[in-house]
């Protein structure tokens, strides 16, 4: 039996699959909103993904955008050799796998640091992975890849983008992501109790990994470009705003602060001069007036609702 939050997630993506579909082909959207769109799914995912980490199971991570580049390069060194629908299935497949493989390897080692030491280890590891990509005669060095071919297109954007994100929300809400969030919590009292801190920490690093090498695929197979610049340490901070504005521990917070950041950055684009100080006063803004972040660690639901329509009325 579908519970009435499932059956309401479902007609709302309906809605939204049905609505942006309609605007395409009535040409309403052009291309410009088109690449909006792109970036508001792949922004969503990679948010979704660091929450995952840093909001639930409490490991404050700076490397992110590393694990989106080899999902990047991983999937367009692929597509460039098969060209198809199959080669990007396998080019997303490899990509996820290879950028989990690295977060179990940087999950492994980092297990006793926690705060500012773990965010500046993995900070380190994406640093290395930019000079590697930077280095490499199969990822053209500096220069990246050129001429990808476009394999990924809206449907395949939206069925990307809502599956991920489902696959991440089952799993905090799930026995895993309980132990997870305890262990952001107390580590004591969760060891206490039997959970495996190791086990759940390193799951942790490499389950948001491997949907950050998802993301990095949809970016491959959708922009023509890559370059190892594009994943340095500015796209990591991006992330990480994204998460902090939302709220850490909200799935829902994710997704309305990455489809709310990246408009307000299509928005100022024709203001490049005042764009980043707009920005930076807005998040300035934000976190005197909303620390938490726009939801905290709730998610949307009609719950939600009624319980903000009984504070109201109570005052």
């Amino acid at each position: 039996m579908f519970k009435a939050k499932n059956i309401a997630a479902v007609a709302l993506l309906a809605a939204v699959y049905t609505a942006i579909k309609i605007l395409r082909l009535t040409g309403i959207f052009g291309s410009y909103h088109e690449i909006t769109i792109a970036q508001i799914c792949i922004n969503m995912l990679l948010a979704c993904s660091l929450n995952l980490i840093t909001g639930f199971a409490g490991q404050f991570s700076l490397g992110h955008a590393g694990f989106m580049s080899i999902g990047a390069y991983a999937c367009a060194l692929i597509i460039i050799r098969f060209p198809s629908v199959y080669g990007f299935m396998l080019g997303l497949i490899a990509g996820s796998l290879a950028s989990a493989v690295v977060g179990l390897a940087i999950g492994i080692p980092t297990l006793r640091l926690s705060g500012d030491y773990l965010a500046i280890a993995t900070l380190g590891m994406a640093e290395i992975i930019k000079v590697v990509f930077f280095n490499l005669k199969i990822t053209n060095g500096a220069a990246g890849l050129m001429n990808i071919p476009r394999l990924m297109n809206w449907e395949w954007m939206f069925c990307l983008t809502a599956g991920s994100v489902a696959l991440i929300n089952n799993f905090i809400n799930s026995r895993h992501g309980r132990a997870c969030m305890s262990i952001r919590e107390d580590e004591i009292a969760s060891q206490s109790v039997g959970i495996d801190i190791a086990l759940y920490k390193i799951a942790a690093f490499a389950i948001g990994a491997f949907f950050a090498g998802i993301s990095g695929g949809m970016y491959a197979a959708y922009f023509y470009v890559l370059k190892p610049g594009i994943f340095g340490l500015l796209k990591s901070i991006d992330i990480l705003v994204i998460v902090v504005l939302g709220g850490l521990g909200s799935i829902s917070g994710s997704i309305i602060g990455a489809a709310l950041l990246t408009l307000i950055s299509a928005l100022l684009q024709d203001f490049a001069s005042l764009r980043m100080i707009i920005y930076a006063l807005m998040l300035i803004a934000i976190m005197m007036f909303r620390p938490q972040g726009l939801l905290g660690t709730n998610e949307i639901s009609f719950a939600l609702f009624t319980r903000a329509l009984k504070r109201e009325s109570a005052k």
